[in-house]
Order: structure tokens, then sequence, then C-alpha cells
């Protein structure tokens, strides 16, 4: 997880990210990282394909998100995310669809008759 344009920017974050679960967070510092890149080739290709597979996956979210219906999103979720649709609070899938915790219910609900 990375707010890139602070990182790159090197100036603080208006993102922020909650652990629902324990977890270990790894960071390097902007200095760190360029260093790592130039030192050892490998990690400039390895990092350069994980931030593209991650604008990629952006990209598309962005899309569904302004031409799916509420209902493909939520579907789409379940196809993609099936380990998390009974592991998170309501209010959270609800805002990752963009979608209030209401009509995610009924959208469930639908789902299931």
């Amino acid at each position: 997880m990375i707010d890139i344009g602070s990182f790159h920017g090197r100036n603080p974050s208006e993102l922020n990210i909650d652990a629902l679960e324990d977890t270990m967070v790894l960071q390097i510092s902007y200095d760190n990282l360029i260093a790592l890149y130039t030192q050892v080739a490998k990690f400039d290709r390895i990092f350069r394909v994980l931030i593209e597979n991650s604008y990629v996956t952006l990209q598309n979210r962005l899309l569904q998100n302004i031409s799916s219906t509420a209902e493909d999103r939520y579907n789409s979720f379940i196809e993609v995310y099936p380990h998390l649709s009974n592991r998170l609070p309501q209010t959270q899938i609800a805002s990752f669809l963009g979608i209030t915790p209401e009509f995610l219910s009924r959208l469930r609900n639908r789902r299931v008759k």
C-alpha cells in the first residue's frame, strides 16, 4: 500500500489504511528506495512491475465505478474477493463499492433470493 504521490513528493499523505487483522508493516524511505533501485537492478524491475500492476488495478476500479451498476460492482467484488465478503463489515464493503450500507443490504438480499 502506498500513496505514490505523497511518497515521491515527500509530503504527508492524506490517505490512511486501517488494518483489520494483525499485520506486519514494512517501510522504506524514498532515499533508500532510490539507492536500492540503483544498486540492485532487479529491484527496479520488480517495483516497476508492482506499480504497473497497481495502476492497472486502480484504472479498472475507476472504470468500473463510473460505468457499472452498483449490483455489477458488488457481484465483481464477490468474484474477486470471495474471502473478504464475510470478514469485512458491511460499512467497509459499501464504502469500497461507493454505495450506502443500506443499499448494500438490499443488494445482498436480492442475491440471496
